[in-house]
């Protein structure tokens, strides 16, 4: 594999971790109700990021593709949980590694 693709696979698997772990913690807040839009976007960004993960490790023809629409889902994913991180560690982490990774799929469509 391409050294110059690791630090967006890196980018991609910690926002699967983030996201995992903020829907699993979205769990379990008092008030789930009001964090269902976080907890379902968190789940399709950790789901897309797998996909874009898989598709730059085996260098396909559609990386560029599935990188805008990763980006695309990482923003709304990043939105969402700003709207929560100010008392909800766990979104803010999420937000940061969603824009990270955002960031670096942008940066390897452009390259």
């Amino acid at each position: 594999m391409p050294t110059h693709n690791q630090s967006l696979l890196d980018a991609l698997n910690a926002c699967i971790a983030a996201c995992e772990y903020c829907a699993s913690s979205c769990l379990k807040e008092e008030d789930v109700k009001m964090m269902a839009r976080c907890i379902s976007i968190d789940r399709d960004c950790a789901d897309m990021c797998a996909l874009t993960a898989r598709f730059v490790a085996r260098g396909s023809e559609h990386a560029q593709h599935v990188m805008r629409e990763c980006a695309e889902i990482c923003k709304a994913c990043g939105d969402e949980c700003e709207k929560h991180g100010a008392h909800m560690q766990h979104c803010k982490e999420c937000a940061e590694a969603c824009r990270r990774c955002e960031q670096a799929c942008r940066q390897a469509v452009a390259a």
